[in-house]
């Protein structure tokens, strides 16, 4: 074809497509390369300090020490490989020690329960007071934040009051914490979002907060968050609708089983009705920069020896399963939870590291193997070297030993340009 009308064509497809790709880049502006936790424990807010992540992390450690101080014993707890676990213990230890908690909620939901307005008013204002001073100990977590009761005519007043003296108080007590995070649960229309994108503007100008300090979470909760009555797929709307403040989709797996008519007995993680809505939750997010969260299991590890295994060994198989789902966050009820999490994790993302470390060095160098990868399976096998990196299942020094490639580099695999709309994918 003659370059002139080469050229002619070309500008012609680009007037053609302006509207879509200014939609998709919009739209699928990639993932924002922050950090994300690997679950989010949820604190209710009559028994939340700022001492509450040092707290579990402490309360973690003893119960480690009395029903499983070895290796062997955590082992035999959890059914795992001994050598598994015997690689990352030290580095569970090291992070109950210093980052017990990645992500801390304070709960003003189910968590709080039914209390008068003047014990919320208060404790609404301890949890603001408290969560300023948080963000400013070494241990603090790398998110925190609250729940509150939702935007359904029943609580909405409740709960933007206490949203309200949450964040004055925290304003007034030295700032919220740098990624500050609202949970709103039940949440079913686009038009709650919408509200909630206009609930923290104004926030944000009455407390005297910069521009985008409040992001939120969407917890999905009742099955018509998944699958409206129009037959499409709810979720996708409601991220769409957050104007870039959605930090992520929750899945509620209580409330959606029961609303979907699970009997109490069967409601779980792993339930089919549960893998199929984080399974739509998960497209729906896809490419949006918004993460998703598997749900909690309500089974606590406490009791004697015999029900703490028990409890360690369902918690163990079901973080497992989510990792190997692409579900790299759960929710945590108490501080028995945190050894098992960071367990499975660690021992998980060191065998991705393992798994991905040839790859990527095949894949930087040309080299000829039997696994042809491209650049987005480089971009995922980076992703997961650096998410282990970050909540401390490997450190530098072995990540570049096994790769060949330094933090820098896998960042700029990462940060490779999306595959749609113009952004690229920034740390």
């Amino acid at each position: 074809m003659d370059g002139s009308v080469l050229e002619g064509l070309i500008a012609e497809v680009d007037r053609r497509l302006a509207d879509v790709d200014a939609v998709s880049a919009a739209r699928y502006p990639g993932d924002s390369g922050l950090r994300q936790p690997v679950h989010t424990a949820y604190v209710p807010a009559n028994a939340f300090s700022p001492d509450t992540a040092r707290t579990w992390g402490a309360q973690a450690m003893a119960l480690m020490d009395e029903f499983a101080p070895s290796a062997d014993d955590l082992a035999r707890a959890v059914s795992a490989p001994v050598g598994d676990v015997a690689g990352v213990l030290p580095r569970v230890r090291a992070k109950l020690a210093t980052q017990p908690i990645e992500d801390l909620r304070v709960d003003f939901e189910d968590g709080f329960g039914p209390g008068t307005d003047a014990e919320e008013d208060d404790a609404a204002v301890a949890a603001g007071v408290g969560l300023a001073e948080l963000a400013s100990r070494r241990d603090a977590p790398l998110l925190a934040g609250v729940r509150v009761k939702g935007l359904q005519p029943a609580t909405r007043r409740r709960g933007l009051r206490t949203l309200d003296l949450v964040i004055g108080a925290a304003a007034r007590g030295g700032g919220l914490p740098p990624r500050f995070v609202v949970t709103w649960p039940k949440v079913m229309f686009p038009a709650e979002v919408t509200a909630m994108v206009e609930v923290s503007e104004r926030l944000e100008a009455a407390h005297g907060l910069p521009a985008g300090a409040i992001r939120f979470e969407l917890q999905i909760e009742v099955p018509q968050a998944v699958v409206g009555a129009d037959g499409e797929a709810t979720v996708a709307r409601l991220v769409h609708a957050a104007g870039g403040r959605c930090e992520g989709l929750h899945y509620g797996t209580y409330d959606f089983s029961a609303a979907a008519g699970v009997a109490a007995g069967q409601q779980a993680l792993d339930h089919p009705l549960a893998d199929h809505a984080k399974a739509v939750m998960q497209l729906a997010a896809a490419g949006t920069g918004v993460r998703v969260s598997d749900g909690s299991t309500n089974v606590l590890p406490v009791g004697d020896r015999e029900k703490v295994h028990a409890a360690w060994q369902l918690h163990h198989r079901l973080v497992l399963r989510s990792l190997r789902r692409g579900l790299y966050q759960g929710w945590d009820l108490h501080p028995g939870h945190l050894p098992t999490r960071y367990l499975a994790t660690y021992a998980f993302l060191r065998h991705e590291l393992a798994a991905s470390a040839a790859r990527l060095r095949a894949y930087t160098a040309r080299a000829a193997t039997s696994v042809l990868d491209e650049p987005a399976t480089a971009q995922a096998l980076a992703g997961a070297v650096l998410r282990g990196l970050d909540c401390g299942a490997t450190d530098l020094a072995e990540v570049e030993a096994a790769t060949g490639l330094d933090r820098a580099e896998l960042g700029r695999l990462v940060r490779r340009t999306s595959p749609v709309g113009n952004a690229t994918f920034i740390e």
